[in-house]
């Protein structure tokens, strides 16, 4: 039987962790949350040789064990916690070549720590560019460790240090600093008190650095009478950072050489193009507009493929199976409900492919410091940019973001306006709104759809920063001023593999969310639109063969009349016609109204929703015409009572309005109910956005109508 190893990888942010993980375990990796909580928890099997195996976790960035973040506790609790299930036999600490002061911090806590402990200093390929030397024979011997240079785009040390982590027993655990030093007599009484226990470890529980309860379940803290202040420990804190410091520069000095005439400094002249303060946005907005016109553009032929697979999918399965309730509900009901979200995969894929470009070579980070200096003129921190980018891919994590933000002000009105950025659960909805009532044309090179697109974008982030301009000036809360510090990391060429799993995982992980809820969703919409109990429901037939004989109706007239009437009069119906009165100002039927009303549990579930809709109000016939069975045809095909289409501009508009503003997700508003500690300004948060959503929409409608 092989042996398995638990191995950590640990790491400042932008020091190329994740891409070692990446060419560690390939595809063989599961993406997770830690429990309770939504930070992102990344695991993958590596094959270290013949006998031996790795569990690898790719622990969140953090700059030093003196965690501050959600992420950095969960990186420190993990270290600390022999109890932890993901406790490691061994630590990969990674750093940058370019930056290994800052990056040896880190390294000098995890090996007082006395866990076994692999510096691998990564991207080697870059140091004659940039004219570093470094000498790893007398590295080694100061850190007292193995050190490995690696480069992921070469894949130079990879092997060598699957070696060493197969190795890691013979690696020594001599600290890099005497926390003694900090104060002999304390660390003494420390020692008498927990002789079992490592002293660095000790310091790190009663620092208050990490969770007390969750890192020192195992050690008693309770009869120990700490002689020092909150005042005299944070000192003790400081001088440790300083000690620590001074040996790292000690290190380095007989190390580490930098020759500034064969460096090729084309960052900075890059930074001052991107980061300018005119030419940095237009640059970031021209970035945007391509985008977008790619999803347009390239995405059409596969989404296109994509729906009249399932279109297909669903006549051959009413064909094959036999009559019944499991036949209308698998084609009726689950098909179209998961094709209705399917056929948006090209495009969603398509946007995480650029974001993870941009990720991958350093310009995020730009704009996020590009952005600050913007923030702080409408009441919000420079930490604020973090979460508002990050909510462009989902809400949830980036409302957890904001607490790196001191400010309990900038921290609260962070998380209120947050969800209005356009997250990816919008980007269906924008989509098929869009191609219904946007025509195809273009301006300067680019389509309207794509203009649109990336106009309903800027929509949201500019609600986000108006509306917390006016809950700056409104809320009567103290303001602290926060400052906002990040190591700007250095531009990298993306390397494809690293892209491929990032598109891959993120793509997988929205489809399979989405489509776990839509499918039930599907499921209870197809009940409720195939069931009735009114005297309409019952005699429907009768009345279809008493118009059909009037109206000598074919029998595919007589059949889509059943359809529809039973629809119509069916529970679904009648709970649709309940509530249109209240979206009819905002031009939505019924129809839409259903859709609108089951998507406040998440977006997403919208298009899923009228695509079983409109499957149950229609006969699935393998004799139709090609494509006349997609959800985009027959809501192109929706008519109002008098013949006018149901999808015009104005009902368009006032949709794609609606979800801009309006607060459609549960898990979100979960999750501020734990940030903020309030249910008050959960409910304020959801009748703000709602009610701005309703107002927005219904004057666009009446407007353009």
């Amino acid at each position: 039987m092989k042996q398995t190893i638990k191995v950590a990888l640990v790491g400042n942010p932008n020091t190329g962790k994740s891409s070692l993980f990446n060419v560690l375990t390939g595809l063989n990796q599961k993406v997770a949350n830690y429990p309770g909580i939504t930070v992102e928890k990344k695991i993958g099997r590596c094959k270290l040789n013949h006998t031996c195996n790795a569990d690898i976790i790719d622990l969140p960035g953090t700059y030093s064990l003196n965690a501050n973040s959600i992420d950095e506790r969960v990186a420190v609790g993990t270290l600390l916690n022999r109890n932890n299930p993901y406790f490691p036999d061994v630590v990969v600490a990674v750093t940058d070549v370019e930056n290994l002061k800052h990056n040896l911090l880190i390294f000098t806590q995890i090996k007082d720590l006395k866990i076994p402990t692999i510096l691998v200093v990564n991207m080697a390929d870059q140091m004659a560019k940039k004219g570093i030397s470094l000498n790893v024979e007398v590295l080694q011997e100061r850190l007292n460790t193995r050190v490995i240079l690696t480069s992921t785009h070469t894949k130079q040390g990879i092997e060598e240090l699957k070696e060493a982590i197969a190795n890691y027993k013979t690696l020594t655990r001599t600290p890099c600093l005497n926390i003694n030093n900090l104060d002999i007599a304390y660390f003494e009484n420390l020692a008498q008190k927990f002789p079992k226990e490592n002293a660095y470890k000790l310091w790190l529980i009663i620092s208050h650095n990490v969770d007390i309860v969750e890192a020192s379940k195992e050690i008693d803290l309770s009869g120990w009478a700490n002689t020092k202040s909150d005042s005299e420990i944070k000192r003790m804190k400081q001088r440790e950072t300083i000690l620590r410091y001074q040996f790292i520069n000690t290190v380095l000095k007989q190390t580490y050489v930098v020759d500034t005439s064969k460096a090729k400094n084309l960052r900075a002249l890059l930074d001052k193009i991107l980061m300018h303060k005119i030419f940095g946005y237009l640059i970031f907005i021209l970035i945007l507009l391509l985008i977008f016109q790619a999803i347009f553009e390239w995405s059409s032929v596969p989404m296109a493929w994509i729906e009249q697979q399932f279109s297909s999918f669903a006549e051959w399965v009413a064909t094959t199976l036999p009559k019944g309730v499991f036949n209308e509900l698998i084609s009726q009901g689950v098909i179209p409900g998961i094709g209705g979200v399917a056929i948006f995969i090209p495009q969603i894929a398509i946007l995480f492919l650029f974001v993870s470009i941009l990720e991958e070579t350093g310009y995020m980070s730009r704009v996020v410091f590009l952005m600050d200096n913007m923030m702080r003129r409408f009441g919000l921190s420079g930490k604020s940019v973090v979460p508002l980018i990050s909510g462009v891919a989902c809400a949830i994590p980036a409302v957890m973001v904001a607490r790196n933000i001191e400010s309990w002000k900038e921290r609260l009105i962070t998380i209120l306006v947050t969800p209005f950025m356009t997250c990816s659960a919008r980007l269906p909805v924008y989509l098929i709104i869009i191609a219904l009532v946007i025509p195809q044309g273009y301006i300067f090179g680019l389509s309207y759809q794509a203009l649109t697109m990336f106009g309903l974008y800027l929509l949201g982030f500019l609600a986000a920063l108006t509306s917390a301009f006016i809950l700056d000036k409104t809320l009567k809360i103290r303001k602290n001023k926060s400052f906002f510090i990040a190591e700007m990391p250095n531009y990298k060429t993306p390397q494809l593999r690293n892209i491929t799993i990032t598109v891959f995982e993120k793509t997988k992980s929205f489809v399979l969310g989405a489509g776990k809820i839509i499918l039930a969703i599907s499921i209870i919409i197809w009940f409720l639109g195939s069931h009735g109990m009114g005297e309409k429901y019952r005699v429907a037939e009768s009345q279809a063969q008493i118009l059909s004989t009037q109206n000598h109706w074919t029998e595919d007239q007589t059949q889509h009349f059943l359809e529809s009437y039973k629809l119509e009069h069916s529970f679904l119906g009648n709970l649709g016609k309940g509530i249109e009165p209240i979206f009819r100002p905002l031009g939505y039927d019924w129809k839409i109204s259903i859709g609108v009303l089951s998507s406040f549990a998440a977006r997403e579930v919208f298009v899923g929703t009228l695509a079983t809709v409109y499957s149950l109000g229609s006969d699935l016939d393998t004799e139709e015409e090609e494509g006349k069975n997609t959800i985009l045809a027959r809501m192109k095909e929706e008519k109002h009572p008098n013949g006018a289409p149901i999808y015009t501009l104005a009902s368009g508009i006032s949709l794609l309005l609606f979800y801009a503003f309006a607060m459609q997700c549960l898990s979100t508003l979960a999750v501020v109910r734990r940030e903020t500690n309030s249910w008050k300004w959960t409910a304020f948060q959801w009748f703000f956005m709602g009610g701005l959503a309703y107002i927005s929409a219904m004057f666009a409608f009446m407007i353009i109508k």
